[in-house]
């Protein structure tokens, strides 16, 4: 257990027992009236609050829960300043302070609507975009609390701080229409997906920070643009950009879930980042996380000194794994936190999709517990039935409000259907990340060429599930991390074996069914482990095998958006039959991808074996132009090959009525296509 864990476990206790910051009690103001003395103080004298807000709050179902609570600049009375609003139902006093009444926690009372509602809100005249503020409350035995963070605040100040900040709410002018209008066609299941995996303040440090400094939006987001536009991806996913107190959770810890992180600019630069994405042709993901959050005293744990957001029974509430607290998805307000944290990113910053993090540990009230440290469900089971209703609702809800918006699921077990329709009983996923494709490929190639005869089937397993779901092939910053090393410096034998396998792996990463994703650094083979706290390698590339490794990913991004029949097919059997899938001693495969007449063939030798005049059938005569061969010598390969074509002869094989004799370079992956079928597709 780490330290960061260790403390984490620490304050769970101490605030179960209610020890953190216990303090004697004083006499509460009671609902917003004012002490005589503090005439700077100013609330409304009648609820600012809609009934209709009220209502909806309580029932789970106000989807624009960031427009009602939190901090909003308005005028009232004929005076300028925010409105302040937040749930807090077992406390029985709340104020809010900040620099504009010194951190005091008698100026600013708040007005609570009811106790049924649970909402307390203040009006302080004279607040505007920038302030910092927190809630002061006080628990039902008016024992002070740490001062709290708002759940809702859109904006927040740069960590190790944790105030809120009144944001600025004016509408940002979007120049994207065309690209709203047109993403989902974009993102269906016959679209070319290549997801570029980026966490952002480790891609690229600003020159002369020495390491230490963060990139912005401004200058190195349009760096990453330009990037991704070059190698031909078609859309950015962002590992958690939702404000996070500790940097080495990589933003899976997150506090504040409606607020861009403060490291890398304000919201308005963030919304300009995706709008010149969207510019540039490219989409956005965003790593999402409604499974758990952290137990900072200043976020969500014990909010009014009770459960609020988490369960109070800790089998229930309490993460083993990462000493963090589960949500509790059953009650009303908490799912519709996370439902309108989800439509804020979809609709106000335009995001394209959320990758929903940890889905498994959603989806199990067993999951990584041991006997007797899990609570079962009515019926007696291990499936998480809150969880399970919130997610459907969560995908339900973004198609209707988020039109074009993709929801995919990292999720790690055999769970059926999770990207089933939700009237069918699934889930409702757009795309699911395939956990294991990835585990399966990269152990094969982990196996040194000689004994990859008796894991073959590592590599063909994948077919026998590849369309029971819509998958994405993920390799994904969890494979270069924690002593797994990079990708280059998993694969077998000297330097220049560990490229061409590392080329040759890519090749048939893109030929085989399903969507594509790659972390930074995959794409240029670094030799390091990514490091959080520094940069991708990018002086590696001055060398060829890493420049090599790099082009190889460039030119299989152009072929995968050329040709229709590396990509329409993804979600269809029809798409995909395997012409050699038995070759165990020579460690061959050989696959067709079609789509109508259109072609490839896909065929990879994975051994320092060359093989010459290996046949494989086609389904059509004529030439077959050779579009990728990853033994290039421009790539750094061998430039062993075919010449740029072979000629197929009438002479059926593996059950096609033509075939080809083919020089299969070595530890190497080509593509060809029959001449005549034209480029056609997503240039």
């Amino acid at each position: 257990m780490t330290t960061r864990q260790s403390a984490s476990l620490a304050v769970y206790g101490e605030v179960e027992r209610g020890k953190i910051n216990a303090a004697p009690q004083s006499p509460p103001h009671g609902g917003g009236e004012a002490p005589a003395d503090r005439p700077e103080f100013f609330t409304a004298r009648s609820p600012l609050l809609g009934e209709l807000d009220l209502y909806l709050i309580g029932e789970g179902r106000h989807w624009d829960l960031a427009d009602c609570l939190g901090a909003h600049i308005i005028e009232h009375e004929g005076r300028r300043g925010t409105r302040f609003a937040v749930w807090a139902p077992n406390a029985s006093r709340v104020s809010v302070v900040g620099d504009f009444n010194d951190w005091d926690d008698e100026a600013n009372l708040m007005y609570l609507h009811s106790r049924n509602s649970g909402v307390w809100e203040a009006f302080v005249p004279a607040v505007g975009a920038g302030a910092r503020y927190k809630y002061a409350l006080r628990g039902s035995d008016g024992r002070r609390l740490p001062l709290k963070a708002d759940p809702l605040a859109r904006q927040a100040e740069p960590p190790p701080a944790t105030a809120s900040v009144v944001a600025d709410d004016a509408p940002f002018i979007w120049t994207d229409d065309e690209w709203m209008r047109g993403r989902a066609g974009r993102q269906a299941p016959e679209a070319p997906l290549s997801i570029y995996e980026v966490h952002f303040g480790s891609w690229r440090r600003p020159e002369g920070a020495g390491g230490g400094g963060m990139p912005h939006w401004r200058g190195m987001g349009a760096a990453l643009i330009r990037y991704a536009v070059e190698m031909g991806y078609t859309h950015i996913e962002l590992l958690p950009i939702t404000e996070h107190p500790f940097g080495g959770s990589w933003g899976y810890q997150p506090l504040g879930l409606f607020a861009p992180t403060a490291r890398h600019g304000t919201p308005a630069e963030f919304a300009a980042f995706v709008d010149a994405c969207h510019a540039a042709g490219i989409g956005v993901i965003l790593d999402w996380v409604p499974a758990h959050f952290p137990a900072d005293e200043h976020g969500l744990v014990r909010f009014d000194g009770t459960a609020l957001y988490e369960h109070e029974d800790p089998r229930q509430g309490f993460h083993p794994d990462w000493n963090t607290l589960i949500y509790n998805f059953g009650r009303h307000e908490v799912s519709n936190l996370l439902l309108a944290s989800a439509l804020e990113w979809t609709r106000r910053y335009h995001v394209d999709g959320l990758r929903v993090d940890a889905v498994a540990s959603m989806l199990y009230l067993d999951y990584s517990r041991e006997a007797g440290q899990w609570r079962p469900n009515v019926h007696g089971g291990r499936e998480n039935l809150d969880a399970v209703a919130f997610l459907q609702t969560l995908n339900t809800l973004l198609a209707e409000q988020a039109p074009g918006a993709m929801v995919i699921a990292e999720e790690s077990t055999a769970w059926p259907g999770v990207t089933a329709a939700t009237r069918s009983g699934g889930l409702g996923f757009q795309y699911k990340w395939n956990m294991g494709w990835m585990h399966d490929t990269l152990r094969y190639m982990g196996h040194e060429p000689i004994h990859r005869r008796y894991h073959h089937h590592d590599m063909t397993f994948g077919t026998v599930y590849a369309w029971s779901e819509r998958f994405i092939l993920p390799l994904s910053h969890d494979e270069v991390v924690h002593g797994k090393g990079s990708l280059l410096g998993r694969m077998p034998g000297d330097d220049w074996r560990k490229f061409a396998n590392l080329r040759a792996y890519f090749g048939f990463m893109w030929g085989h069914p399903g969507k594509k994703l790659l972390f930074m650094g995959g794409d240029i083979a670094q030799w390091s482990e990514w490091n959080h706290d520094g940069e991708v390698d990018w002086q590696a590339l001055g060398y060829i095998g890493h420049a090599g490794v790099q082009a190889v990913i460039r030119d299989l991004n152009a072929i995968y958006r050329r040709h229709p029949a590396l990509h329409a097919g993804d979600a269809r059997p029809d798409g995909f039959a395997w012409l050699i899938g038995d070759d165990v001693e020579n460690s061959v495969f050989a696959f067709l991808r079609s789509h109508g007449h259109q072609h490839v063939l896909v065929a990879c030798n994975m051994t320092p074996v060359p093989r010459t005049g290996y046949r494989v059938g086609v389904p059509r005569g004529g030439l077959w132009r050779e579009i990728l061969n990853t033994d290039a010598s421009v790539y750094g390969g061998s430039g062993m090959g075919n010449g740029g074509s072979v000629q197929a002869a009438d002479r059926p094989s593996h059950g096609r009525p033509h075939s080809v004799s083919l020089v299969l370079p070595p530890l190497a992956t080509l593509m060809l296509v029959p001449a005549d079928d034209g480029e056609g597709g997503m240039a």
